[in-house]
């Protein structure tokens, strides 16, 4: 299909590297780093990378990531340029300053091809919950919204996305800061975990403990039903993301199933990636749909 300008995200967007690509969305990558070796946040394109990414967190191992500097963001953008307009959304603020960085080069890059357009939009979104804005945004696309006003229907949409998580594993989020370490000693025992979701800045926020797999499962159902568009007939888009917890995935799935019977069989699941998991580590699942707009608490 033939475009007017390009559009543009970035790799924790948490969708495989053949579907966005495919959608003829450029993409550009974050890293992170295991013994001062670099590795490609990689989308699902080597089979290989997620297992290796486990292997490094089972041998203790701590990846570390970092925002995209504005030199990357200059490298990456003015090829595109050359090319054409530009629509680029960015990987939450509420999780990465890198924003800042993309907006800093667009101003370099737009005096340089002042016959161009480079928009920025900050997403407020992570993971699958980028995803799912950049797929609603290339859905548009595709039928031929204008920049400027696809650029302003996504800024004006975004914090209608909820993001809504819990982590049988809080070792990751321990290391990382996001819980402390006596209280995630504390949950590891008694068995219970937090129900967390993005707030209206694109934030992690904790907000509820429950105890034992099923009752957090029931719980994070009954939180969608309070936020999600049209309560149970909800037949809208619907994606969850899964840290390496294929069968916890799969019980949350029939969950939804039974309490959402629109959503039957319209579930996209994928694999959290390397960026997201290096800061939630393994046995988390994220839903991600449409609801209300995230407000302030």
């Amino acid at each position: 299909m033939k475009h007017e300008y390009q559009l543009s995200c970035e790799s924790t967007v948490d969708l495989p590297f053949s579907y966005v690509d495919g959608r003829g969305i450029s993409v550009l990558f974050y890293t992170y780093m295991v013994d001062e070796q670099e590795y490609l946040d990689d989308m699902g394109r080597d089979e290989q990378a997620l297992t290796r990414f486990y292997t490094f967190l089972k041998e203790g191992k701590q990846p570390k990531t970092s925002q995209i500097n504005m030199q990357r963001y200059l490298d990456y953008f003015e090829p595109l340029l050359q090319k054409g307009d530009v629509l680029h959304i960015n990987f939450g603020s509420g999780m990465t300053p890198s924003v800042h960085n993309a907006r800093a080069a667009a101003e370099i890059l737009l005096e340089k091809y002042p016959e161009r357009k480079l928009v920025i939009v900050d997403s407020l979104c992570s993971c699958l919950g980028y995803g799912l804005l950049v797929d609603e945004v290339a859905d548009r696309w595709d039928d031929g919204m204008g920049l400027e006003e696809l650029a302003s229907w996504a800024q004006d949409n975004c914090l209608s996305i909820h993001h809504q998580f819990f982590s049988t594993d809080l070792t990751c989020f321990k290391r990382s800061g996001r819980v402390s370490g006596a209280a995630a000693t504390v949950a590891t025992i008694l068995n219970i975990f937090p129900l967390m979701h993005l707030d209206e800045q694109g934030r992690i926020q904790a907000y509820a403990k429950v105890r034992g797999r099923k009752a957090v499962i029931d719980a994070t159902v009954r939180e969608v039903e309070q936020h999600i568009q049209n309560g149970t007939e909800y037949d809208g888009k619907f994606f969850l993301g899964h840290s390496n917890s294929p069968e916890l995935a799969a019980q949350v799935v029939e969950a939804l199933e039974q309490n959402f019977p629109a959503l039957q069989g319209k579930i996209r699941v994928h694999e959290i990636g390397t960026i997201i998991a290096s800061h939630c580590g393994p046995g988390t699942v994220a839903l991600f749909f449409w609801g209300d707009a995230r407000k302030p608490e």
